[in-house]
């Protein structure tokens, strides 16, 4: 039997790589992967053409366009992109933002309202000190270049104020004092310089703390498949989760070969072993069930930003798997 040639556009990532160079191959897949470096890029082509049969998109953006009932896609309980966020919120000393309670009646930039970023650092502002986004004038636009992409979902009408800024960057007007503060998924290229500093010098103590006391691990993307392809053939779920999870274990095998140092950093086995001792010996796990309280505090956090009338329950959002341990 021949097998079914598919496009796959996702990051180059080290958890991906085995898919990328054949080292691991989907049963029943020839699969033709296109690496992007560019998160937004990816985003923008699959929403506006299709342009993939499978892509990495947006977890906010997939979550909301999926339970408003208007997304051709369907995702995998996979998820190629997380990271903490308590390191980018980023201020202008000159502003006097000391704690997050500052930032209340501040202009704050942000790339996109929407951004999967933004949504998990204003629900950690609200969840943990108390800052509604509606006590923040937000500024959205490019951060490094000026624009951004088309907006792909709309920001909730007020009491929230949102202001757009299409001739210059964020980064120097944070710099300018123009705006006091930015969060989002990317580090301004003024940070260092003009009074512009991260609110919490010591973010990696407070995420680890955090992780401790929440088990959230923020989820940024997962990984769509067109419905229609998935309709007409269901097990391309179960083959191409499987060989995600199995590209994430080789990935992980490989950093681990002790005698040298896979990556260019120098206290690389020292950083996994305070990863396995925080984590356990997987800090990146697929599925819905281990990422459960993590899926379910991004949606309560999106439908309390308005973004969904209502929480919607996780499991109706992915793809159902039929996988047997061996």
């Amino acid at each position: 039997m021949s097998t079914l040639q598919l496009s796959l556009a996702c990051g180059p990532y080290d958890r991906t790589e085995a898919l990328r160079t054949g080292v691991v191959r989907p049963e029943g897949i020839d699969l033709v992967y296109v690496p992007i470096q560019s998160p937004p890029e990816i985003f923008a082509r699959m929403v506006a053409t299709s342009a993939f049969d499978v892509s990495e998109m947006s977890c906010s953006l997939y979550l909301i366009r999926r339970a408003r009932g208007d997304f051709p896609f369907i995702a995998l309980p996979v998820f190629p992109s997380r990271m903490f966020r308590h390191g980018y919120i980023f201020v202008n000393a000159r502003a006097g933002i000391r704690t997050p309670a500052d930032l209340a009646g501040k202009r704050v930039g942000v790339p996109e309202y929407s951004q999967t970023a933004a949504i998990w650092i204003r629900g950690l502002l609200r969840d943990e000190f108390g800052v509604p986004p509606e006590a923040i004038h937000w500024v959205t636009g490019g951060v490094n270049a000026p624009g951004r992409p088309d907006v792909l979902v709309e920001p909730p009408r007020a009491p929230v104020r949102v202001e757009r800024v299409a001739d210059r960057t964020l980064s120097d007007m944070l710099a300018e004092g123009a705006i006091d503060a930015l969060i989002g998924a990317r580090k301004p290229a003024s940070l260092g310089r003009d009074g512009v500093q991260r609110l919490w010098p010591n973010y990696r103590e407070l995420e680890r703390e955090y992780y401790r006391r929440t088990g959230i691990f923020p989820i940024m993307h997962t990984v769509v498949l067109r419905e229609e392809l998935y309709r007409r053939h269901p097990w391309v779920a179960e083959s191409l989760f499987k060989a995600f999870a199995q590209a994430k274990e080789w990935c992980l095998a490989q950093m681990r070969f002790s005698s040298s140092l896979r990556y260019t950093l120098p206290w690389l086995h020292a950083e996994l072993e305070e990863m396995d001792a925080l984590f356990g010996r997987d800090p990146w796990p697929y599925g819905v069930e281990p990422n459960r309280a993590t899926l379910e505090t991004l949606v309560r956090y999106l439908a309390e930003e308005r973004f969904l009338p209502e929480p919607v329950a996780v499991d109706r959002l992915f793809t159902p798997l039929t996988l047997l341990s061996e």
